[in-house]
């Protein structure tokens, strides 16, 4: 009933206001400009040069409007931009000339692909259904650095890469791009006349001036609904999209405490264009055996750590499935998550760290009426550990993790060009007597025709079955949204229902159920440049959490925050977080129905990031708050100073310091008393990051990170049933102590479009006791002790097949 009456608030709410308001912003969107482009009647030669008889017939996009920081500002003439579309059966042809008075002064640091550079950068933006919806982006700067991403309203995804080609060169008169895009890098419909949306983008680094050939009024949308239009596109005869990308591997592994042994994997990458739209990716004989490391911390809450995702399958074009927040993939082959009985003088002695993958599958794309649909199946294999009994000697196998199938499933209408309705379902299926899982929902995200006012919201459905345990459980979980998006000041109102038995955890993720929230913001922001900042933005944020069965305030937070960049591109900002009533955990003491009653807190945090174009740079984030608790206080302190040697070398170097003293929190449970402790808690984390260029194809990367972390318990307390603690005579040990290190050079050489060598050398190693050495020297030897360390060398190798070309090959 709660939700039902707050849904009819805010529908209540949103019919007043979506009727009388929109009439008044009518106009908020600017007139797409047009373009048309012209069929190539001859081969282009991707050299930046411009000189086909073919680019002197195409028409001219130009006059590009300022977006930041002076939005709806002309370009000067001086910075004035060119640019020209062609196409033929197989790809589109971008030609660009940017001018620049001062050609000397472009900032063109060299990068690896999708890295942010102290650069300038010109880029495409192309929606194949000019729906306002998605885009292809495609960038490159002066020195041929290439990135691309999916970009929508919920941002730019860069684990998107497409197989494109590029050339640049600095002129006497600015610099000069030409591209050559493949129909098999993008999405559309088959029409026989294409209308595709396009814009141009390109960003004056020096000045940190952005500017697109299609105005982006910075009043209302994002720059997918905001893009021009394309014409001219007939009768394309497209190839077929066929790729192949066999890989080889050879590791030379040095684990600690044992002999060197080496390691030699192979495998297979498919893609195939089922049409011109979908899109078949199939992963066989998976090898992830190079992607980045986990940044692991000592956990002392309640709560799994959630890492990221760095496997490039399931980071690769995977926004369909994100619809919904159902799909954690690290879930696929990650650990195992069955829990074992052992009996008294029995003990695990061999047990794999993650679930092998055997193979993975997905299909994506979306019709020419706007349906867009993903599908996504993954194989994982049946995983044992080995028992022993410290007395018998005697062994046994046991299964951590059966044979799995996981499964996403997604269908998602997009009309209006600016709104979507999604229907989402996941599956866990595991062979044999163990636990399944199926959720289902339908989410919603509508928009008003001039994107001034946006609805959204979610109806999730779980169903676990557990077979050994007989307790199969159904969940609901359901939020709402009303926002206002336009203009200088724009606010938003939503609340959630998630009952007690919602759990999307084997696909997914969601820690706290049997709850509803409400949630306001309000944000202010100047759209145009004033004579002393670029930009401005303060926001109020508020967020209250209540336990459905006591209606308990569970959790809270009341926050003002704002941040601004001068003149000079230096930014800063300032935030505080004031919690003024006590809040009922339900989950620290890690028992059903029991609660910890935590105490009102407050906290504040200053932030400076100079501006990068300079050599050197830094960013810096001192923060400090306090419990109404007698000694409950913290401070941190991020610190990240970075130069750039020259256009090729940087260094970045980070650092992160985190003290907090007489935290209370859950360290034990004895019989049927709840331990917790007073404790304090300090986190030394270093990092330095690396890279140098010889050219945007061959790159060097260095990635180090060193972790330290400590909670030292002072004294101990048992909870009480009213959620308060008292003195307790606790005869553990409950410490914690734990130091972890890892070191990543790579050397990587994109040979060929699509190709790739990688050379990777890795050391790492963690350790964990109860025994606090405060010692930061002590605690670093502790872990590159030879008994701790271990040690990686790969090759990897990857080719890029185009069946085409290919097959051309072949008859030649």
């Amino acid at each position: 009933m709660k939700l039902i009456k707050l849904i009819g608030c805010l529908v209540l709410f949103s019919n007043y206001s979506f009727a009388q308001e929109e009439e008044k912003k009518e106009n908020t969107l600017p007139v797409k400009r047009k373009i048309s482009t012209v069929k190539s009647k001859n081969s282009i030669k991707i050299d930046a040069n411009l000189n086909e008889a073919d680019w002197a017939n195409a028409p001219v996009a130009n006059d590009f409007i300022m977006m930041e920081p002076d939005n709806g500002k002309p370009e000067p003439a001086e910075r004035k931009t060119e640019v020209k579309v062609l196409y033929d059966d197989d790809a589109i042809y971008i030609g660009a000339i940017l001018y620049d008075d001062k050609p000397l002064s472009i900032l063109k640091e060299i990068t690896e692909r999708d890295k942010d550079g102290t650069s300038d950068y010109f880029g495409v933006f192309i929606n194949g259904f000019n729906d306002g919806q998605q885009s292809y982006t495609f960038y490159v700067g002066p020195t041929n650095c290439q990135s691309d991403c999916v970009q929508s309203a919920q941002g730019e995804d860069y684990s998107w890469d497409a197989i494109w080609s590029s050339e640049t060169k600095i002129t006497d008169k600015g610099w000069v791009v030409e591209m050559r895009i493949p129909y098999a890098a993008l999405r559309f419909s088959g029409e026989e006349k294409q209308t595709w949306g396009i814009n141009f983008f390109r960003e004056v680094r020096k000045l940190r001036h952005t500017f697109t050939w299609n105005k982006v009024d910075n009043k209302a949308g994002n720059l997918t609904q905001q893009s021009g239009i394309l014409e001219g596109i007939e009768n394309i005869n497209t190839p077929t999209r066929l790729f192949l990308i066999p890989y080889s591997s050879f590791y030379l592994n040095s684990p600690a405490q044992e002999k060197a042994y080496g390691t030699i994997k192979g495998g297979l990458d498919l893609k195939y264009g089922l049409t011109d739209a979908f899109t078949l990716d199939m992963v066989l004989i998976p090898d992830f055996g190079q992607t980045k490391f986990d940044n692991k911390i000592l956990n002392l809450g309640p709560f799994e750590q959630v890492l990221n995702e760095n496997r490039p399958f399931f980071t690769e074009g995977t926004d369909l499935f994100n619809k919904g927040g159902l799909f954690y993939s690290r879930r696929i082959g990650g650990k195992p998550t069955q829990r074992l009985e052992l009996g008294d003088n029995e003990e695990i002695i061999e047990s794999p760290s993650a679930v092998g993958l055997l193979n993975a599958t997905k299909i994506s794309g979306r019709t020419k009426n706007g349906l867009g649909i993903g599908f996504l199946n993954a194989v994982t294999e049946n995983t044992n550990v080995v028992i022993r009994d410290t007395i018998t000697k005697n062994q046994r196998v046991e299964t951590i993790e059966p044979l799995a199938n996981y499964n996403v499933l997604v269908f998602d209408q997009r009309f209006n060009g600016n709104s979507s309705v999604s229907l989402i379902n996941t599956n866990v299926t595991r062979n044999g007597e163990f636990r399944d899982s199926n959720v289902t929902a339908t989410v919603f995200n509508l928009n008003t025709k001039k994107n001034t006012y946006n609805a959204s919201g979610a109806f999730r459905y779980s169903y676990v079955n557990s077979y050994k345990n007989f307790d199969d459980k159904k969940g609901i979980s359901t939020n709402i949204n009303l926002a206002e998006t336009a203009g200088k000041i724009r606010y938003s109102i939503g609340g959630q229902y998630i009952s007690e038995d919602f759990d999307n955890n084997d696909l997914g993720v969601n820690f706290q159920t049997n709850y509803f929230s409400l949630s306001g913001n309000v944000n202010y922001r100047i759209l145009k440049s004033t004579d002393k900042l670029n930009s401005f933005r303060v926001n109020f944020n508020t967020y209250v959490q209540f336990d459905n069965r006591t209606n308990y305030l569970q959790d809270q937070n009341f926050n003002i925050n704002l941040n601004f960049t001068n003149k000079k591109n230096h930014s800063a900002g300032f935030g505080m977080n004031v919690n003024p009533f006590e809040r009922h955990d339900f989950y620290n003491p890690r028992v059903k129905g029991r609660y910890v009653i935590f105490p009102k807190n407050y906290n504040t945090w200053v932030f400076i990031s100079s501006n990068y174009n300079n050599k050197f740079a830094f960013d810096i984030e001192p923060n400090i708050g306090f419990a109404e608790a007698k000694g409950w206080w913290f401070w941190g302190l991020n610190l990240s100073p970075r130069y750039r040697f020259n256009d090729r070398f940087t260094l970045i170097y980070r650092n992160n310091f985190y003290n907090e003293y007489q935290d209370l929190g859950r360290v034990d449970r004895v019989g049927d008393d709840i331990v917790f402790a007073k404790r304090d808690n300090r986190t030394v984390e270093t990092g330095l990051e690396g890279k140098y260029s010889i050219t945007s194809r061959m790159n060097f990367g260095l990635n180090v990170r060193q972790y330290w972390s400590f909670s030292e318990n002072h004294s101990y307390h048992k909870l009480l049933d009213n959620g308060y603690v008292e003195d307790y005579a606790y005869a553990g040990n409950a410490n914690e102590n734990y130091s972890s290190w890892n070191y990543d050079l790579t050397y990587s050489w994109w040979f060929a479009p699509g190709s790739q060598m990688t050379i990777l050398y890795r050391n790492n190693a963690e350790f964990g006791t109860d025994n606090i050495d405060k010692n930061f020297n002590h605690n670093l030897k502790t872990v590159f002790n030879n008994d701790q360390l271990n040690h990686t060398f790969s090759i990897s190798l990857r080719y890029f097949i185009d069946y085409n070309q290919a097959k051309n090959v072949f008859k030649s």
